[in-house]
């Protein structure tokens, strides 16, 4: 298991989240930029120690300017309220890759590629490293690529279970998109497996004494 998210030669180049933000909100030579598609960065508290990354914007956050704001995005506040967390105040929710891919053959998107993952991953590690999370939600395999490195190993195998990387705790967790597609709320479902996940987290959450809203 790898030891850091840091390359030794990745040297931190803002300080800031607004700096952050200036500069991509600046750049014209990332590979989706000739697609048109609008930077879409973050929304929720920075100063939150809660973090969730998804993999890249959707139809409504292209429009929108933030991550999770559509149908998937209304399931993940339900998600986080459902452990009594607050989505504005105790989450940060940002992207593994910033603009959204344009589909073809009349799709609306398509996933990001390995080489578009790679491309933004430095922008979400100055991201991680200024926001500095105790605890991490990754959702999806774009989002496991860009911070784990996981090529191998599928969401289904990955997700529940805690991995600690640079003293922050790390959970994969399905896509809410994919419990959309999924509704089924037998045991062993992807939705019930999600509510025990999110537990475990409201769990973490209380171990490390991180606040929060009360039970």
């Amino acid at each position: 298991m790898q030891s850091s998210f840091f390359d030794d030669n990745n040297k931190r180049r803002f300080s800031t989240l607004e700096e952050i933000k200036e500069h991509m909100m600046g750049m014209t030579d990332d590979p989706l930029y000739s697609a048109g598609t609008n930077m879409v960065i973050c929304r929720g508290n920075p100063a939150a120690k809660l973090m969730i990354v998804g993999e890249a914007p959707g139809t409504n956050e292209n429009k929108q300017g933030k991550p999770f704001v559509g149908k998937s995005g209304q399931l993940l506040n339900q998600i986080i309220k459902a452990v009594n967390l607050d989505p504005e105040q105790d989450v940060f929710v940002t992207n593994a890759v910033f603009r959204l891919p344009p589909g073809t053959d009349g799709k609306a998107l398509r996933k990001p590629t390995p080489a578009e993952i790679d491309w933004y991953k430095p922008y979400l590690q100055e991201i991680i490293q200024v926001i500095d999370p105790k605890i991490m939600l990754l959702t999806g395999g774009v989002s496991m690529r860009s911070v784990l490195n996981e090529t191998k190993l599928g969401i289904t195998k990955m997700r529940g279970n805690w991995q600690q990387i640079d003293g922050r705790w790390i959970m994969p967790i399905f896509h809410p998109a994919y419990l959309l597609r999924n509704p089924s709320r037998q045991p062993d479902q992807p939705k019930a497996l999600t509510w025990r996940d999110i537990q475990e987290v409201r769990k973490k959450y209380d171990e490390l004494g991180l606040g929060g809203s009360a039970e």
